[in-house]
């Protein structure tokens, strides 16, 4: 089993900017990707930003180019650095992990809590 534990949220002006972590405990040998999701209309939860072991990245459209997310594998931790910060990102952003490169994600953290003021 793997536990997942973010960090990380809180209250920000629009604009600004938020460092999101995950750490990952447990059997962490056999995490491949991590990602960050978090609710949106009409969906439980949608895909932000994800990355494999080796590094490979991919984003949603409407984080490109404002989000960005790194992995620590010394650490097992997956971070998310989010910047010009909108109204439209507040949200309970979730880390997720699978144990493969595709495929559903295995195990889910509890969520921190981002809030974009205006």
């Amino acid at each position: 089993q793997v536990q997942l534990v973010e960090s990380g949220g809180g209250l920000v002006q629009t604009w600004g900017s938020l460092r999101l972590s995950c750490a990952a405990s447990g059997r962490t040998s056999s995490i491949f990707t991590m990602a960050w999701f978090r609710p949106a209309p009409g969906k439980e939860r949608e895909f932000v930003a994800t990355s494999s072991r080796s590094g490979t990245t991919y984003y949603a459209d409407s984080v490109k180019g404002r989000f960005t997310i790194s992995r620590d594998n010394a650490k097992n931790t997956v971070y998310l650095q989010m910047n010009s910060l909108k109204p439209e990102d507040t949200a309970l952003f979730y880390c997720a992990a699978r144990e493969a490169a595709w495929g559903n994600y295995n195990y889910w953290g509890q969520g921190t809590q981002v809030t974009v003021s205006s």
